[in-house]
């Protein structure tokens, strides 16, 4: 890669009259109305940062599944999300097994090991785990009589569980890490709290990759450990394990329990394709991608920084400079080659969405997340097909202060 000065965001600039990142929703299940006015006048267009400086936002689908392909524009550059929150003025160099922040070779060296357990095939052979585990949640909700906080009865159990049955962790410590995750997600946490939180996942993930040396399991964790004992050449050093172990933990189960709650409430607001997929559940794999591109939790996009001067949708981004890829807007693009992608429709097919990403660094476990939004969904409506809200629509508190968006609570009854 081209050596790069990144015009990194500062803490002491003037005020810019640059826009910030788009926020405001009008409805909760769509991105803001302001994506769709750059769409069509200004596609590519700068943006202020909270924390001083500015980047561009890349609203259109095109634009950005081909920036994302892009290897001109760097993962290992970019900061967190300096377009939603303050960020530290030094940028920090990635650490091994970063994935998020790792740009090639160094990423297709972490991600290769760890994809083996993510096959479509891999990914079938833990199909009846994943519906035991959900049936036995849904049993527990049958048996409280209602009403229930969807959250924290079906969504968190059940991804918490799966991933950490994958990895070896135990599912004791789940409040452990489900309360790191929100730390490390929330929009309003200061560099400090990021940090904290940060070393004290780490932590806790390096005392298991320690004790899986000592006793190894059947879990991913523990086969990596051996595959890099037995490779005096592999890249997983006991500091890669400990950061690919962190990614692993807090992505298996937030995302997945986000989707899983926000999908349920989406499907509840469109009680007609709530009953279709009561009625007809074969519709649910094609219901489930198209409810991840309506949907698109990954609500204020990734970032990228130019290695060099690129054109991208005719317009010049400049060596150095911040590129936000802006999913939400690129999954409701005209582009996607659906009818009215402002609509939800689970009977439509599938469209070649964004919502895990696109290129290189595509998310690594969509298969797992699919399989247990495909299985929750079904079993949850079959099993309770007069589910609603337990309370009124405006009392539901949405994750607007998150990275990721869904819901805090879905107290639901039936």
């Amino acid at each position: 890669m081209n050596e790069t000065t990144v015009n990194e965001p500062t803490t002491n600039d003037a005020v810019s009259p640059l826009p910030g990142m788009p926020r405001v929703r009008t409805c909760p299940f769509s991105p803001a109305p302001e994506y769709a006015r750059l769409r069509e006048n200004a596609p590519i267009s700068q943006i202020a940062f909270p924390g001083g400086g500015s980047g561009w936002l890349v609203t259109r689908y095109e634009d950005v599944r081909a920036m994302l392909a892009d290897p001109r524009f760097s993962s290992s550059l970019g900061m967190g999300a300096p377009h939603v929150r303050p960020v530290p003025a030094m940028l920090e160099k990635p650490r091994p097994g970063a994935l998020l922040r790792l740009d090639e070779p160094e990423h297709t060296r972490y991600r290769r090991p760890v994809m083996r357990a993510f096959t479509v095939k891999r990914v079938q052979a833990l199909r009846p785990r994943i519906q035991q585990i959900v049936d036995e949640c849904l049993d527990a909700m049958e048996r409280s009589g209602g009403p229930v906080d969807l959250v924290a009865e079906l969504a968190l159990p059940v991804t918490s569980l799966v991933i950490c049955e994958l990895l070896g962790v135990d599912y004791e410590d789940r409040d452990t890490f489900q309360g790191l995750a929100g730390q490390l997600l929330a929009i309003d946490a200061s560099p400090e709290q990021t940090q904290a939180a940060r070393l004290e996942l780490g932590l806790f993930i390096a005392g298991l990759v320690a004790a899986k040396r000592e006793q190894p399991g059947e879990d991913l964790l523990s086969t990596l450990i051996q595959e890099a004992d037995a490779d005096q050449d592999s890249p997983l050093t006991d500091e890669a394990l400990t950061i690919l172990g962190s990614l692993l933990l807090i992505a298996g189960h937030e995302t997945t329990a986000n989707m899983i709650a926000l999908s349920t409430l989406t499907l509840l607001h469109h009680p007609g394709q709530f009953a279709a997929l009561h009625h007809n559940p074969s519709l649910v794999q094609g219901a489930v991608d198209e409810l991840l591109r309506y949907l698109t939790i990954i609500q204020f996009g990734l970032t990228r920084v130019a290695t060099e001067d690129v054109t991208l949708g005719g317009r010049l981004i400049c060596a150095g400079e911040y590129v936000i890829a802006a999913l939400p807007s690129a999954n409701r693009d005209p582009a996607l080659g659906i009818d009215a992608p402002d609509r939800l429709d689970v009977t439509r097919d599938p469209a070649a969405h964004v919502a895990f990403g696109y290129g290189p660094h595509q998310c690594l476990g969509q298969q797992l997340a699919r399989a247990e939004l495909q299985i929750t969904l079904t079993s949850l409506i079959q099993r309770f097909p007069t589910l609603r809200l337990a309370v009124p629509p405006e009392q539901v508190p949405y994750r607007d202060d998150m990275i990721i968006y869904g819901v805090h609570r879905l107290p639901v009854t039936w």
